[in-house]
Parts: C-alpha cells; structure tokens; sequence
C-alpha cells in the first residue's frame, strides 16, 4: 500500500470485501478479530460500515450499525497509524455518525480514547474487562448444554431479547450459525437458561455472548464453549466481561482466568435496559 498524499479525504460506505482491509487493521492494533465476523456483522446493517480514502487509498474506517429506530453500536475506528493527527479519523467519525440518525449510539472506548468520546456527547455507563485463559477440561460431560440449532430460534431470540438493547434478529440467525462458530444453549427442565457462542479469533478464541439465568447456568456454557474451543484448535479463550454482573468475574476468576485490558461502555443517550444479572459476557466489543 502507497502512502497517500494530503489531498482531501472522502468517506463512503465500504463493501463486504473491503471490510476485510479493516479486520486486518483491527488485528494489528491487538483486539482479536474474529476470523468469519464480517458476513453476521453485514447482515444486521450492510449500510453501516464506512472508509476513508485520500486519494485512492484506505486509510481509516468506522462501523455505525443500527438496530431498530432506536438504538446504534459505533465500533472500528480506526486510522491507519502513520497517518494520525491530520483529522482524518475526525471526518470519518462525523460520516458514520450520520448513518445513526436520531439513534442513541453505544460504543466499548479504550482508555485512550475516552475523553474524545465524551466531548463528542458519549457518557460512560460502565467498565468491561477482558478475561484470558485456558479453562480445564471438564471432568464430565456438562449437564444440559446441547447445540443451539436443537433449540426453537424464536426461544433464542426472545432470551437474547432480554439481554441486548435492541432486536437484532439478522444478526442473531448469522452470528449462530457462521461457519467456525460453535454456539451452544443450556436448557433445563424443557426452558432455555443461556447460550454463549465462541469463534476462532486472531489470537484467543472469543466468547460472546454468555448470557445466562445464573451463575451455574454461565459455568457450565462456559466450561463447554471452552471445550468446542480445544475443538478447533484454540487452548485460551477470552470473554469481555462487565462489572454490572460481579458474578461474571467470580466465574472468570474461578476458572482461572486473568484480566487484560478494559473498555468502557459509553452512550449518547438513554437505552432499553437489559438483564444485566444475565450478561457474564458481551457479544462483542465491536457491534455491542
């Protein structure tokens, strides 16, 4: 890639294809993109997913995807890091805020990049941290979690309902069944107490979500989505937990995981409350 000159820069919805340009830059600024995300993150908003170019060339990028009238995720803003400080990252900012409309809008910050955030209108409503590690095998078979297809999607989708902020069926039938995804669902005396996806990443195999009625509902997802993990190949998993469920960490903590990093979870403006006692871990840092 050349390096652009300082011509003006033009922003503009980026292809499926495309999109593979910034997944690469996501995995050199060490946040674990999953390697077959981009076809479930197209599928809930195909219009919500913008680069920059100064003549020609990519040089930063932003998703703003929506989810109903009411509610959009911001994630992947980047710029490509010899070109920083030039407002280019500033420009494509304003672009995908514009695909938001009168939507609040969520995003995970790092701690750099927090204090923008709150001069552009964006209020910190809680702190996620990322838990890495290998969970052990367990000693049995984990009681009552069984592939996710064994399940009536319209009993999944109702449950992740009661977790997420808006609806977001699109995304939901293709983030269960993307090829490498492996999602599994706990069910106990016929209902649905859980279900937590985990896919093959750049580095740690990530879970997300683990949603779940309790803390031994989330356990044992968790201790089986590890287990599909070994099955593929991934020894570490990492799941983004927030502080709004201290169950969740207990549980990272007692299978030995460690926290490496942590985001914050900001909005524009008031949102569906969710089950947070549910959420031992979000869905991704990238789409909410």
């Amino acid at each position: 890639m050349t390096s652009p000159s300082s011509g003006p820069i033009t922003v503009a919805p980026a292809t499926r294809a495309e999109w593979e340009l910034v997944r690469g830059w996501a995995a050199e600024e060490g946040w674990n993109p999953g390697r077959a995300d981009g076809d479930a993150f197209f599928a809930q908003d195909p219009d919500g997913f913008f680069l920059g170019r100064v003549d020609g060339e990519p040089v930063s990028a932003v998703s703003v995807v929506t989810y109903g009238d009411a509610y959009a995720f911001l994630g992947f803003y980047l710029v490509r890091p010899e070109l920083r400080g030039r407002g280019l990252g500033l420009a494509t900012w304003r672009a995908g805020l514009a695909h938001a409309g009168g939507r609040a809008v969520g995003l995970d910050g790092v701690p750099a990049q927090q204090d923008n955030y709150r001069r552009s209108g964006f209020t910190t409503a809680y702190r996620t941290a990322r838990y890495v590690g290998e969970v052990p095998s367990p000693e049995r078979p984990v009681a009552g979690v069984v592939p996710a297809a064994r399940v009536d999607p319209a009993l999944l989708a109702a449950y992740d309902s009661a977790c997420h902020h808006a609806e977001r069926p699109r995304f939901l039938a293709a983030w269960l069944t993307t090829p490498g995804h492996r999602a599994l669902a706990r069910v106990v005396d016929g209902r649905v107490t859980g279900y937590g996806v985990v896919r093959p990443c750049q580095d740690e195999a990530r879970v997300g979500p683990l949603f779940a009625d309790g803390p031994a509902d989330a356990a044992a997802l968790l201790d089986a989505l590890a287990e599909e993990a070994r099955g593929f190949g991934a020894r570490s998993i990492a799941v983004d937990m927030p502080e709004t469920n201290p169950a969740a960490a207990r549980l990272a903590q007692d299978r030995g995981l460690t926290p490496t990093f942590e985001t914050a979870r900001m909005y524009t403006a008031p949102v569906r409350p969710v089950a947070t006692d549910r959420v031992f871990g979000v869905t991704t840092l990238e789409l909410g």
